[in-house]
């Protein structure tokens, strides 16, 4: 038992990373569209309302996967963030800034009041997929710790190609997955340039997370990892295709099937190590001596176990009540809230 809870808990977090970067993924993609994608006002808040109710629902996954390594492997949580302090603190500010935008846009019938918050949202949603991506990407790659966990080196040690391929990844995954999502929540002129975008951008889109889960693959992968990464490969084509073919649904499925599996590949390949230190293997923190007492795995087991179907249920609910598609005809005129 002492061995099998942390290995739980391991497939835990990453299920829950993975629920992060399928729900918010899209999220921050549609943020980072309002900018790079919507034409007018009018469209901007056609992007803004498809995920209107549930954008705030979706963060809750970053905070539990945050606070189940906190509880889980409170090593790994101390290494990891003390180390990434400074992107951290960006991605903390980012979503604050990103969180006050979607709030703030529309109590002010101005264009430049609304250009402001849009640039919010976009730089929220941005910095907030690239420095997640970073930091998963290097607590797979490995951070210059010493025998206690502690980083050796100035505050930007953590500035390497992996950060940036798993921020580029991460970004250029949230922007695929978006166009997706809009072109199953909306309808007319902006779900038909949501496809024909997405049919273009989809094959480089994939590209760099590919390439993050083969790096990692062939750094301490098994055949089972090799087969899972082959599966993401051919789930990545099947999206593509599914798109092409005006397959809506099954281009979203396959797309997050495609994440899905990419992740597994990445974390099956780097168990049992949480975090590598790139100073020696002698001080990597893995799921043995960064975890928690059985007994604190044991009573978090019995929790999660409560915890977890209910946030499903009710995420299914949300989405399920939210499901119907939104067009520009939805959208009322823009005004101003009257003060009190």
């Amino acid at each position: 038992m002492t061995e099998l809870l942390p290995t739980i808990w391991f497939i835990l977090i990453s299920v829950l990373w993975t629920g992060f970067l399928f729900l918010e993924g899209f999220d921050l993609g549609v943020g980072m569209l309002m900018k790079l994608f919507a034409r007018t006002d009018r469209e901007r808040r056609v992007l803004l309302n498809t995920v209107g109710p549930v954008w705030d629902g979706n963060e809750v996954w970053l905070v539990t996967a945050i606070g189940a390594t906190l509880a889980a492997f409170p090593l790994w949580y101390a290494s990891l963030l003390s180390t990434l302090y400074l992107p951290f603190i960006l991605v903390l500010l980012a979503l604050i800034f990103r969180a006050v935008a979607f709030e703030y846009r529309g109590k002010m019938n101005s264009d430049q009041w609304r250009r402001r918050w849009d640039l919010a949202i976009f730089l929220g949603s941005f910095t907030a997929a690239a420095g997640i991506g970073a930091a998963l990407a290097l607590t797979t790659s490995g951070l210059p710790l010493n025998e206690n966990g502690d980083r050796v080196g100035g505050p930007f040690v953590w500035v390497t190609f992996d950060a940036f391929l798993g921020a580029a990844a991460v970004v250029l995954f949230c922007l695929a997955h978006a166009l997706a999502f809009l072109v199953l929540k909306t309808d007319g002129p902006i779900r038909e340039r949501a496809r024909k975008l997405l049919i273009r951008l989809l094959p480089l889109a994939v590209v760099p997370l590919l390439l993050w889960a083969a790096t990692v693959h062939l750094a301490g992968g098994t055949v089972w990892t090799g087969l899972i990464l082959a599966v993401a490969v051919a789930a990545a084509a099947a999206s593509w295709f599914a798109e092409w073919s005006s397959h809506d649904g099954w281009g979203f499925i396959w797309l997050g099937a495609a994440l899905a599996a990419s992740l597994a590949c990445i974390f099956g390949s780097a168990y049992p190590v949480v975090l590598p230190s790139t100073l020696s293997d002698a001080f990597n923190l893995t799921v043995e001596n960064a975890s928690s007492s059985p007994y604190t795995l044991g009573l978090m087991s019995i929790v999660a176990a409560i915890g977890v179907p209910l946030v499903l249920a009710y995420q299914g609910w949300t989405y399920w009540v939210f499901r119907k598609r939104v067009t520009e005809k939805s959208i009322p005129d823009a005004h101003s809230v009257s003060p009190l």
